[in-house]
């Protein structure tokens, strides 16, 4: 039955894209070009709403039996109502967030879904959050929702992402034994390939912020829900799967820090921007980051399987790695480039060059 319900909702997410797309138009849901966007043409939004209706078809039919349940279509109600009126009327940051909040709170105190405590490495013992634990889930969820809806600036990247993101997040439920977290994020992924049909470059619609912003949303949630109450290690492994739109929101803050700029300020310098100035065409920037979000997913999954000293090894790697490619592409700044340089000083003198 579950299988025949991940088909309904790949196959509903393929009608209904084109439906949605004719309603875009009707009612001026479009995407007009301008000095950040790679676009040329005005293009139609509002594509997540068929992502959404999908899923919804979905979870209708598998009906979990799950206290979470109604707080998830709720809260993802309200975040796709936030992105359909952005989509249409472009709403104010402040607007905007404050809908991503009341999401947050109705899957956080209606759902009880709240990171309460880690368990420390080494001996460490516990880590209470304790009134801090309903704040802190609820900026991990806004957090992640924002991340998804700032990467989404080529043809197919946000939904691409996004679905390696759930695949990986299901893979990891299975290996914790979360069904229900399995079956959602597959049936959200199953959905978000039916739209890449149409997404996929050269795009005949985008997913706009109705679409942007519910992966980010779901996504955000179904890795706490997957995660939730463990070590800190293991409490890395969503940061893991999730390392290429948290990497790019990090340094996005990074960058606007360094170069004295509001921290809501836009700007043309998101991996995806620095990928294509290095000479990658739009479908290959595209391809690469999806490499890069596989890649990160796998490395969760090793994590997972590690010992403390192995998990340490691995995140320290991949912290270095990260760090690098953000200075060969110029992610913060063009002459941004610490460890390089450190990497240079470390180099033996050539005893030539002595003299």
């Amino acid at each position: 039955m579950f299988y025949l319900t991940l088909m309904i909702s790949f196959f509903a997410a393929i009608l209904l894209t084109p439906l949605v797309k004719k309603f875009a138009i009707k009612i001026g849901a479009t995407d007009k070009p301008n000095y950040r966007k790679v676009h040329q043409n005005i293009m139609p939004r509002l594509g997540g709403l068929a992502i959404y209706i999908s899923f919804l078809i979905g979870i209708f039919l598998i009906s979990p039996d799950i206290k979470y349940y109604w707080p998830l279509v709720i809260g993802s109600f309200i975040i796709v109502l936030t992105g359909f009126v952005d989509d249409i009327k472009e709403i104010s940051p402040k607007v905007k967030l404050s809908g991503q909040i009341l999401a947050a709170l109705i899957v956080v105190v209606w759902g009880d879904l709240n990171v309460e405590f880690i368990n420390l490495p080494f001996g460490g013992g516990q880590l209470n959050f304790g009134i801090f634990s309903y704040p802190i889930t609820m900026i991990w969820i806004i957090g992640i929702t924002n991340a998804i809806n700032l990467i989404d600036g080529l043809d197919g990247l946000a939904a691409g992402v996004s679905t390696i993101a759930l695949l990986s997040i299901a893979g990891m439920a299975v290996v914790m034994g979360n069904p229900y977290v399995m079956m959602i994020a597959l049936i959200v992924a199953a959905a978000s390939i039916g739209f890449l049909f149409y997404n996929f470059h050269p795009a005949k619609i985008f997913m706009g912020d109705t679409g942007a912003l519910f992966l980010g949303y779901i996504i955000g949630v179904l890795s706490l829900l997957g995660f939730k109450g463990v070590t800190v290690l293991s409490l890395i492994i969503p940061i893991i799967i999730l390392g290429v739109p948290i990497s790019d929101t990090f340094f996005a803050i990074v960058r606007r820090l360094v170069n004295k700029q509001p921290l809501s300020a836009p700007d043309k310098s998101h991996l995806h921007h620095c990928l294509l100035r290095t000479g990658f065409s739009h479908r290959q920037t595209v391809l690469l980051i999806y490499a890069m979000s596989a890649i990160f997913g796998l490395t969760a999954f090793i994590f997972s399987q590690s010992t403390v000293w192995g998990s340490v090894i691995i995140l320290t790697t991949l912290i270095v790695v990260i760090e690098v490619i953000v200075e060969k592409i110029g992610l913060v700044r063009e002459d941004y480039k610490p460890l390089i340089k450190f990497f240079k000083g470390l180099k033996p003198v050539n005893a030539k060059d002595k003299y």
